[in-house]
């Protein structure tokens, strides 16, 4: 036990590839039998690849035991009080005490019979998240964008992107995602909110699409694009949210779900017909079970179309420095800035960050944004603009009228 554990420690201090997706780990969890994984791609080989109980609960290379993690330990303990709680008000003939005996049964199941009550696997974020005020959890109810900003951007030290509502652990991403609003979301995204953040009860920004407003399928092909991985659990697994796709009728959604890079931000690799477009990025926005292809959108401003077999992508997801567009939220209004390249857009996010000029956006395309941005509020006949979403391809959406505007007599274009 005491090589195990020097072994462990000796693996923290080290960068490793990670074993599963054999690159650099993202968020890496490092077991105590000293190997390393992606939180991600460990989170998936329990729900995927561990087709037996067993299975999922042991390190995919030694098979040593994998402790639970914090989040699964919260859920049973949080399935526990519940039911003790409906038991101690003579509840127990509820569909409500059904439900919540058969989660804590998952829960159980996940977390394993051989679980000795105190490890849990130690993630690498130590820090109590940032509770928000009660007055942005209400702004990102409305979709009120510009305080939910202002807040985020009022103290940089924290990482208020990943806040969470005061009593729950419920991020600002899940909220937004229930919410429906996906210019919330999208900025977040950019602002670093974890795609994977999940509530105490286990539930991801991912559920949180199908049981919340909104355009659901826009919701899941940005989350997906972003990388959103799946979990154990009915909710949260690949299966899960395919099933409550089809109950709900978006068949289209169930589609993109059954396939392994439908909707997922990809790159272009190995295309011998037309190596320009090598090391490219776009968006596999349908699998064609038939031919084996994903229809794509290339990631530029023409935002070709292209049918490509799985061997010729390459998942590339979103990320903070490489997002592929950048949503920027200003005067009261959200415009889409769109490029040619990855390298471009990551320009542009350095310097952005960097509080310097930004060359990749050339004044043309500013000049478009804002006269699409003017077209718009003259015939809204709005003294203040809304909360606008301006897409890729040209067509500007409000999510919300102001009332109480005043109507502008229209300018006529020179």
């Amino acid at each position: 036990m005491a090589a195990e554990n020097s072994h462990g420690a000796d693996a923290v201090g080290t960068d490793q590839t990670c074993a599963i997706c054999l690159e650099d780990p993202t968020d890496p969890l490092h077991l105590p039998c000293g190997h390393s994984f992606c939180d991600g791609c460990l989170n998936e080989w329990r729900s995927r690849y561990g087709e037996e109980e067993e299975m999922k609960r042991k390190c995919p290379i030694c098979r040593a035991r994998i402790p639970p993690s914090k989040e699964m330990v919260a859920t049973l303990h949080a399935y526990r009080v519940q039911k003790q709680l409906l038991e101690d008000n003579n509840n127990t003939s509820s569909e409500r005490y059904q439900d919540t005996c058969h989660l804590l049964k998952e829960a159980e199941e996940r977390v394993g019979s051989d679980w000795d009550g105190v490890t849990v696997l130690q993630d690498n974020n130590d820090k109590p998240p940032v509770v928000m005020p009660h007055y942005i959890f209400k702004a990102i109810q409305k979709g009120d964008t510009k305080s939910v900003l202002k807040w985020i951007n009022a103290n940089p030290r924290e990482d208020r992107a990943n806040a969470t509502i005061s009593g729950s652990i419920v991020p600002a991403l899940l909220l937004a995602s229930y919410h429906g609003d996906l210019t919330v979301m999208v900025i977040l995204l950019q602002l670093g909110a974890n795609v994977d953040g999940r509530a105490t009860f286990g539930t991801t920004a991912m559920s949180g699409a199908f049981k919340g407003k909104g355009d659901i399928n826009e919701k899941v092909r940005l989350l997906l694009s972003w990388g959103e991985s799946f979990f154990p659990g009915h909710d949260c697994s690949r299966e899960g949210c395919i099933s409550v796709a089809r109950k709900c009728g978006h068949h289209e959604v169930a589609r993109l779900l059954e396939s392994e890079l439908g909707g997922r931000r990809c790159e272009i690799v190995g295309l011998s017909e037309r190596p320009e477009l090598n090391g490219k990025t776009c968006v596999a926005d349908e699998y064609l079970p038939a031919s084996d292809q994903y229809r794509v959108t290339l990631e530029t401003k023409t935002r070709e179309a292209l049918l490509l077999g799985p061997s010729n992508l390459k998942r590339r997801d979103r990320t903070p420095e490489d997002c592929g567009y950048y949503l920027e939220f200003k005067n009261g209004r959200s415009v889409r800035h769109d490029f040619d390249s990855s390298e471009d857009c990551k320009a542009f996010v350095a310097a952005l960050n960097g509080g310097e000029a930004r060359p990749v956006v050339t004044e043309e395309a500013e000049a478009r944004a804002e006269r699409a941005a003017a077209e718009l509020l003259a015939e809204l006949g709005l003294d203040d603009s809304p909360n606008v979403f301006a897409t890729g391809d040209g067509q500007v959406m409000k999510s919300k009228k102001k009332k109480g505007g005043k109507k502008k007599n229209k300018k006529k274009s020179k």
